[in-house]
């Protein structure tokens, strides 16, 4: 191998699978809800926009319903 290679005239190529990963979505959330999951991704050490995902994916794995209890 080689002590040094040249990587400056290498083109950058972008990830063709990205947009299949995640799509961008505008939501409206609670202000708590945010602190909430803010205080959440802290303490955890990551996003919080992750950490919504993550339990939205959970409720999708386990077919969780919200209940809807109006009173």
């Amino acid at each position: 191998m080689r002590d040094k290679y040249d990587f400056s005239k290498m083109a950058g190529r972008k990830n063709p699978y990205v947009q299949k990963l995640k799509k961008q979505v505008t939501i409206r959330l609670g202000e708590d809800v945010i602190a909430y999951f803010k205080s959440l991704g802290e303490e955890a050490g990551i996003p919080h926009q992750s950490l919504i995902n993550l339990y939205l994916r959970d409720c999708v794995v386990h077919n969780r319903r919200p209940t809807m209890d109006w009173k």
